[in-house]
């Protein structure tokens, strides 16, 4: 065991921090591509699914809101609404249908996880429920990506 003193701790130390940042951003470059291309593909299901009611930014004026009985909502400020933490799991739920949302109708009436589920064609189940899960994954990512600060 060496004790190191003066510039050589330095050094060793400097270099260590530089190794680990080194690595460090090794793994988050690629993450953070991989977090850009779900975001897209978040964006691209967002357009075909929902901006018809909630508008292309995301605030609520889409072509279809006018015909009906509650307004859609600003879905640029769910954190703001949740004292400024993005709720990914209940957001989640309201994708995949698992949570009421007044202007969806109740559970007796499917939204985007049954159509998702519908669409996807797999070899089984499983694989199927997988392609469902990224396809909401990806939307609540966009979603996540365009809260307004």
């Amino acid at each position: 065991m060496s004790i190191h003193t003066g510039k050589n701790c330095v050094t060793q130390s400097t270099r260590l921090a530089g190794l680990m940042l080194g690595i460090s951003l090794f793994y988050a470059i690629p993450s953070l591509a991989q977090e850009d291309e779900i975001i897209a593909g978040g964006k691209l299901k967002y357009q075909q699914y929902c901006a018809t009611c909630h508008g292309p930014a995301g605030k609520g004026g889409g072509e279809m809101a006018k015909l009906l009985v509650l307004t859609p909502a600003d879905l640029t400020q769910l954190r703001a609404r949740n004292q400024g933490e993005f709720p990914f799991w209940r957001i989640y739920r309201v994708i995949d249908s698992r949570e009421t949302i007044r202007g969806h109708g109740d559970r007796k009436m499917p939204l985007w996880g049954f159509v998702f589920q519908v669409e996807e064609e797999a070899e089984d189940a499983n694989s199927q429920e997988d392609l469902v899960r990224g396809r909401i994954w990806q939307l609540v990512y966009y979603l996540n990506s365009i809260q307004e600060k």
